[in-house]
């Protein structure tokens, strides 16, 4: 069975989660959590995305973003996960892939959604005992080390 072709090109910030490939735990390793974390940094430097919030967990990757005009989410994406293991590959080869095929987005409907999902980043770490504050989590937007941008809903809000 084929995969179903993604047709719409919707502006506005989505909440895309994508795990590793069979949920191993790669990003336990600072090195290769580094590469996916220096990934997402430089795909926002270079305008495929504003980037609004993210979390790279052991064995999953949340990010909050909304894609560039000449970008889709798909684009966008595929610079992030092909890019960090095309990295990874070169510097640490794997037996096996590094990212699970595709990813789940959600289009962010309102103000009160796009709060949910930015708390949720937020707070995962937190959820899954690795810190004890969101702030601690180094490869997390909440550790205070990286740019971000505002979102319609940040601006929204005034």
């Amino acid at each position: 069975m084929g995969r179903i072709a993604r047709r719409v090109h919707q502006a506005g910030v989505y909440f895309v989660t994508t795990d590793t490939w069979q949920k191993h735990p790669l990003f336990i390793n600072a090195i290769l959590a580094n590469i996916v974390v220096e990934q997402i940094i430089s795909c926002r430097e270079r305008g495929f995305y504003s980037l609004h919030a993210f979390v790279l967990m052991p064995d999953h990757l949340h990010v909050l973003l909304t894609p560039g005009e000449a970008t889709t989410v798909e684009r966008a994406m595929q610079m992030i996960k092909g890019g960090s293991a095309f990295r990874i590959g070169k510097e640490k080869p794997q037996s096996f892939p590094i990212w699970h095929t595709g990813f789940h987005d959600r289009w962010m409907r309102d103000e009160q959604e796009y709060r949910g999902s930015k708390k949720y980043i937020e707070r995962n770490p937190v959820e899954a005992k690795l810190v004890g504050v969101p702030e601690e989590y180094e490869y997390s937007s909440t550790s205070g080390k990286y740019m971000l941008d505002v979102s319609q809903f940040d601006r929204d809000r005034g």
